[in-house]
């Protein structure tokens, strides 16, 4: 299968990673191709380049956002930054057409307050906005009515998402959300490849807010296990 990743980033370098190992052809987007490859120094969570892990993945091609939708034969992945997916996605909206996406960002607007020091890269927890009224995940749907947006992956770190099995064994919870049933089922078969058992279906993609929203709790159970920013756990619902 053609897979899309929208940008090069930690978290879509893990799905990148993972979607190369179970044999599917991957394209990988980015908003200035020749820009990302002459980056040689680590972003602001301490990536390393994109290049440098290109080099270790030979088989994936990177291409403009454009072009990169476009080599999807229908599932496209976004990890495109929350402030500005929407934009970014508004552009290549005639690329996406028909597709489904799988959108895992979360609506982050990052501002350094170094008089704040939370131990996060800026100092503080980011503000959400979308929050509450809305979210980012309905904001893209409107913005792309031709294309099935399912939200998804984005109560975990995405090394998580890609491999489940790493924490508890794999006995932890996974949720998505849409509008179109198909869509949610394209969006849980590829969790089923990645190992999830264990996916709940919350229904349509309103249930975005909720989803977006928990980043934040994310962030403090995080915080709570020792971890700087993020960390490698799950969550369970119990029935």
């Amino acid at each position: 299968m053609k897979v899309t990743v929208l940008g090069t980033g930690g978290g879509a370098r893990a799905h990148i990673a993972k979607l190369a190992e179970l044999s599917h052809e991957v394209h990988v987007g980015t908003r200035d191709v020749h820009a990302t490859l002459a980056r040689t120094e680590p972003d602001m969570m301490g990536t390393a380049p994109f290049k440098d892990f290109l080099a270790d993945h030979p088989g994936v091609e990177l291409h403009s956002f454009g072009d990169a939708a476009a080599a999807s034969d229908g599932l496209v992945i976004n990890g495109i930054d929350g402030h500005n997916a929407v934009a970014a996605l508004s552009a290549i909206a005639d690329r996406l057409d028909g597709k489904t996406l799988i959108d895992y960002a979360v609506p982050y607007i990052y501002r350094h307050s170094p008089e704040h020091p939370w131990p996060t890269p800026w100092g503080i927890m980011p503000k959400l906005d979308p929050c509450d009224s809305d979210s980012l995940g309905e904001q893209i749907q409107r913005a792309l009515p031709r294309t099935k947006v399912v939200k998804s992956f984005v109560t975990q770190e995405q090394t998580t998402v890609v491999d489940p099995a790493s924490v508890g064994g794999g006995d932890h919870t996974m949720f998505v959300a849409g509008d179109d049933p198909d869509a949610k089922q394209q969006a849980t078969d590829l969790l089923k490849s990645y190992g999830w058992t264990d996916i709940l279906d919350l229904g349509p993609l309103v249930c975005a807010r909720g989803m977006e929203m928990y980043a934040h709790m994310h962030s403090a159970i995080g915080f709570g296990l020792g971890h700087q920013f993020g960390g490698h756990f799950g969550i369970k619902v119990v029935r």
